[in-house]
């Protein structure tokens, strides 16, 4: 990709992604809110939901028919309709919807009231929201006085429902917030955020973007926990197997070929395992890190007589991210023991395969010395065999002479010759074995 040619003579060409990553800090602002206010927040799964799905939905907003496909490109979309405003936010994993309308004061002391009359939105739009619900959030955030502790809880139980309160005391004291990690009846769980008058309607929507990222990825976080217990079984049971494999390894009491197939059996299942959940519990481990440090920016103090957000969560969430890390490194851990009990056994195999071809090698030494001394015999035998034809050659020649009249005796001449036969042929045979050794 070529660089993109800078407007001003400044500076030089941008890169191409420079202004897509500089705007990445900008991609997800939080909303202004002006108290008193009501955040309806749904989060729904997105695996299986594709856009276009999302966008149709948005389209059934009133005076949205018109909205364009390509508005939903950038995972953000804020919607300002009569009275409300639509905030559509997509993530890797699931979509979130937070609704943003005027809350009048009283209404946070019915707690019995039916959320659905509230709400701006046309009949069923929530229902319709494509997507299995992962998260559902009423917070009402009102103005009060934040001296009165007392009045405050005896607020926040009226619009949690009367149940048990884990409460914050935010920042420098600028707000307390309120919740019971409870779903209720209609399917929300309830929040309230009592803040002074004269809050910033930035710092309003701050606090409430921070309070339900917090539940989401609490929620999104502990979505590993169903995965490590279903693990836990086939874990114990790797386990066994493995310690079971190795002691057949040690007592020698099983065939290599045996014990091989039970140990590629065994890696084959542990892999596949680390294959279909190690992105979960990865998922897992990065949303417990933002649930702290949406915890951490809370900057919470104690409320008198309540658990603070943060407490809640380090006695309720932290057993179950430790029950899922423990779990994935005890799969890794597993996935490393069958990988030095492969390596064991194609050692001995390696120590078993040299020793048969020590075996070997000595058998062929023994039968290359062998052979070297049924061929020294034979080339005596040989040596042995070419004088005689020479002899009888010479032989045949003598008396051919004889027959010619040359005074020759036969017998004497061969007699006479034949050492000397013999000296030749042993000659010639050593030349040629000194020619064909190798130099």
């Amino acid at each position: 990709m070529q660089p993109i040619a800078h407007p001003h003579a400044l500076l030089p060409p941008d890169d191409v992604l420079r202004a897509q990553l500089h705007n990445e800090v900008h991609a997800r602002p939080p909303a202004s809110l002006q108290l008193p206010a009501l955040v309806v927040f749904v989060a729904v799964l997105n695996t299986g939901i594709s856009r276009q799905q999302e966008w149709e939905h948005l389209r059934r907003l009133p005076g949205q028919g018109e909205l364009s496909q390509d508005s939903l490109a950038d995972n953000f979309l804020r919607l300002r309709l009569d009275g409300y405003t639509v905030k559509w936010e997509r993530h890797t994993e699931f979509t979130r919807y937070s609704i943003v309308q005027p809350l009048p004061s009283s209404d946070v002391m019915h707690s019995a009231a039916d959320l659905g009359t509230q709400l701006a939105l046309p009949p069923d739009w929530l229902r319709r929201i494509p997507g299995p619900t992962v998260a559902a959030v009423a917070l009402a955030m009102v103005h009060g006085d934040l001296a009165h502790p007392s009045a405050l809880m005896e607020q926040a139980r009226h619009w949690l429902g009367g149940a048990q309160v884990v409460a914050s005391m935010l920042g420098n004291g600028h707000s307390c917030a309120f919740t019971e990690f409870r779903i209720g009846d209609d399917g929300f769980e309830r929040m309230l955020v009592v803040a002074p008058l004269g809050t910033s309607p930035a710092r309003a929507g701050r606090i409430s973007q921070r309070l339900l990222e917090i539940e989401t990825y609490r929620l999104m976080a502990l979505r590993g926990l169903p995965v490590a217990k279903e693990l836990s079984a086939m874990l114990a049971q790797a386990e066994s197997t493995l310690a079971g494999t190795t002691a057949r390894l040690e007592n020698k009491s099983a065939s290599d070929q045996d014990l091989l197939d039970d140990l590629v059996a065994l890696a084959a299942r542990v892999e596949r395992a680390i294959a279909e959940h190690s992105y979960r519990f990865s998922a897992t481990q990065a949303y417990y890190t933002l649930v702290g440090q949406r915890i951490a920016e809370l900057r919470e103090k104690v409320v008198p007589g309540t658990q603070t957000i943060g407490e809640f969560m380090q006695r309720r969430l932290s057993p179950a991210m430790a029950t899922v890390a423990a779990t994935s490194q005890r799969l890794a851990t597993l996935s490393e023991r069958v990988s030095r009990t492969s390596a064991l056994l194609r050692t001995r195999v390696d120590i078993a395969t040299e020793l048969q071809n020590q075996q070997l090698l000595e058998k062929l030494t023994r039968g290359q010395e062998m052979q070297l001394r049924l061929q020294t015999t034979v080339e005596g035998l040989s040596i042995a065999a070419i004088s005689y034809y020479v002899v009888s050659l010479l032989y045949y020649g003598a008396k051919a002479l004889k027959f010619a009249g040359l005074p020759v005796n036969p017998d004497i001449a061969t007699g006479a010759l034949m050492p000397l036969v013999l000296w030749g042929v042993w000659r010639m045979t050593r030349r040629i074995h000194a020619a064909l050794q190798p130099k």
